[in-house]
């Protein structure tokens, strides 16, 4: 019996999958790996051949390969392309690190370099990972693309090592201290009065950073990296040479790097937290415990309200607090087992305080152990002290009290 074979076709528009898809027996993937096999052997292979997801209509500059009947061509990367797509995703990203608004001016740029070579915008970015994770060039070549995507930053660069100390190539921070979007570069007075207010806020932060103490020094937020704040940062550079070569001791030099962080925020509006409650310590006490007290205390006072409805009580702020806690259910107040359904209600709070008292106790023995284990390697005189005196009546206490609590009976009451 003759075996028919069918031919698993690609998808309209030319795509053959998502990049995540699975690759199972009768997928696209696997279909496209049968057709590339049953390509004729001349046709030699490059070693910068795209990923499978990356499909376009053809080009007259790429070398296409012979596809089957009623498919769709793929395009072969030559590696003149595969510079190409360097350079513009080099120059659309520029110094940008996070977010894809660059992928529309790369297309753009690759467009100008490859008119001939029409890929989509998702193509080419896809193209672009594939290049950097398949490691096609090395790290002097893509140094070399970079440095021909990009020659403005490379010269910025050099010419701002050559002359770090002049004070009349500093940037035009437009953006800071309510200057205009575009600054006259010839309006040097307006530059400079800005520069001598920024000068100033700089002075004025260091020598507040150096009277005040370490511990009370301010937690510096963190600044987004935009354009507007690194402009910022190149105009104040060069203004703290001045403080650090007076400056004789590493404390000093610490002081001034943190005026100068302070400096920034000022300038660019970053808040800062109030210098005496920026570095309170914070409570030993973890979160979680803290929301199982918060619940534990709700819980007792819905408890006392139950209790207080039970034992008669109408007033409505009672009233409103026992249709809240039996909301949602079946139960009304007026059916005459009303008073099993609260003690039943009753019970059911007093058992989850109870998980809930001992989940923070199993977390307390535990701190205890941990404490004492670590004060006994260190000074076993001290530890043999805290278990005598005052401390261990003290515990004692505490221990019945909490055995009190579980059992449900307060203090000064008896059992």
């Amino acid at each position: 019996m003759a075996q028919r074979g069918t031919r698993i076709g690609p998808l309209p528009g030319g795509r053959r999958g998502a990049s995540g898809a699975g690759a199972g027996r009768g997928s696209m993937r696997a279909a496209s790996r049968a057709r590339g096999a049953a390509r004729s052997p001349s046709s030699p292979s490059h070693p910068s051949s795209p990923p499978e997801g990356l499909v376009s209509a053809g080009s007259s500059r790429t070398q296409q390969a012979a596809p089957a009947a009623g498919g769709a061509r793929r395009m072969r990367w030559t590696k003149p392309m595969n510079e190409n797509a360097l350079r513009a995703y080099y120059r659309a990203k520029g110094e940008e690190t996070v977010g894809i608004a660059y992928r529309s001016r790369m297309h753009c740029f690759f467009a100008e370099l490859e008119p001939s070579t029409p890929v989509t915008e998702q193509n080419l970015a896809d193209r672009v990972r594939y290049i950097m994770r398949s490691k096609i060039f090395d790290d002097a070549e893509l140094g070399r693309l970079r440095r021909e995507a990009i020659p403005s930053s490379n010269e910025s660069a050099m010419a701002g090592d050559a002359a770090p100390h002049s004070t009349d190539q500093h940037p035009h921070v437009e953006a800071a201290l309510d200057l205009p979007v575009v600054v006259d570069s010839n309006d040097d007075e307006i530059v400079s009065h800005e520069l001598e207010k920024m000068r100033s806020i700089l002075e004025e932060a260091i020598s507040e950073t150096r009277s005040t103490p370490i511990e009370n020094r301010p937690r510096l937020p963190r600044i987004p990296l935009s354009k507007r704040n690194r402009a910022v940062v190149r105009a104040l550079n060069p203004m703290l040479v001045t403080y650090l070569e007076a400056s004789r001791d590493l404390c000093e030099t610490d002081s001034i790097l943190f005026g100068a962080a302070v400096a920034v925020c000022r300038i660019i509006g970053a808040k800062l937290p109030m210098a005496g409650r920026a570095t309170t310590q914070s409570s030993a006490i973890p979160a979680w415990r803290k929301r199982i007290e918060d619940r534990i205390a709700k819980a007792r006072a819905l408890i006392g309200r139950l209790t207080s409805f039970r034992s008669g009580n109408n007033r409505p702020r009672i009233m409103r607090t026992v249709r809240m806690a039996f909301a949602g259910t079946n139960i009304s107040l007026s059916q005459p087992d009303i008073t099993q359904k609260l003690t039943e209600r009753i019970d059911d709070l007093k058992q989850k305080i109870a998980a809930w008292g001992k989940r923070i106790r199993r977390f307390t023995d535990r701190s205890r152990r941990f404490n004492q284990n670590r004060l006994f390697q260190s000074d076993q005189k001290r530890l043999y002290k805290s278990w005598s005196g005052q401390r261990y009546v003290e515990r004692a206490k505490d221990r019945i009290r909490q055995t009190l609590s579980h059992s449900g009976v307060a203090c000064g009451q008896s059992p």
